[in-house]
């Protein structure tokens, strides 16, 4: 694959996406979107993918929009944004939706629409190093690429309007207690660490996974019994899949399961 913006690689099971523009803090450009855009896809529609990490080259994970860019769009800016989020949003609404589970490794900065762009995950790990801020509302923009509709279901209305209104920087720490990521760990260890983890739900019931994910973006707009009829109607479907059926053995067996994806 073609990539001037991005790294991509897949080894047994697990995509690997990297923002690869280190000397311009990952800032998010139409061409980086357009290829976030390409690589998931590919990813979504390739079947032996079976978990996603998405990290960052250099010493921040995203700085957000390219701003330096949008200064030079002069007359052209609203045109410019138009395209920009209308790309990125395709992106990551397929990453929202993606068959295989997605971790966000952080480290250094996610600010803007790097954070938005972690939050669209199903998992984040950090580094202790790492730093999260909206920002938008600082430069006299705002939010987008997501966080609008992420952060107030991870954090509630109210919270969320304080990290868009006032723009506090949160420390890993903080983001970890504010449920933000799931962990925090030593910068030296994080790309090991956020491997193992990939590898880990690499060799999971990936359909399973696929269906978990349906049903919490499902939650927040159905009712309790249309909620439950989905959970009833996706736990029939699994359980006669291959690896429903593998677990169901696994378990009554007193083994470990060898899924299938």
């Amino acid at each position: 694959m073609n990539l001037n913006t991005l790294k991509f690689r897949l080894n047994d099971g697990v995509a690997r996406i990297t923002l690869s523009r280190p000397d311009d803090a990952n800032a998010i450009n139409l061409t980086m979107a357009q290829e976030l855009l390409k690589t998931i896809i590919t990813c979504d529609v390739d079947s032996s993918v079976r978990a996603v990490l998405l990290d960052a080259e250099g010493r921040l994970f995203s700085a957000g929009g390219d701003l330096g860019h949008f200064a030079k769009a002069g007359e052209t800016l609203p045109a410019v944004l138009k395209e920009l989020t209308a790309t990125l949003h395709a992106a990551i609404s397929h990453l929202a939706h993606m068959r295989a589970p997605v971790i966000a490794s952080v480290q250094g900065a996610a600010a803007g629409a790097g954070f938005s762009l972690a939050c669209a995950c199903d998992l984040v790990l950090a580094a202790k190093s790492a730093k999260f801020t909206l920002a938008y509302t600082k430069a006299g923009l705002v939010p987008d690429g997501s966080s609008t509709y992420f952060l107030p279901r991870l954090l509630g209305r109210r919270k969320a309007l304080e990290m868009m209104l006032l723009n506090p920087v949160l420390t890993a720490e903080e983001a970890h207690q504010l449920g933000l990521v799931n962990r925090v760990i030593h910068d030296d260890d994080l790309i090991t660490e956020s491997l193992n983890l990939a590898a880990k739900l690499g060799a999971g019931p990936t359909n399973a996974y696929a269906a978990t994910k349906r049903l919490l973006l499902a939650s927040s707009h159905e009712t309790l019994e249309s909620q439950m009829a989905l959970e009833a109607s996706a736990i029939a479907e699994i359980a006669a899949d291959s690896d429903g059926q593998e677990g169901i053995a696994a378990f009554l067996e007193k083994r470990q399961p060898h899924f299938q994806g």
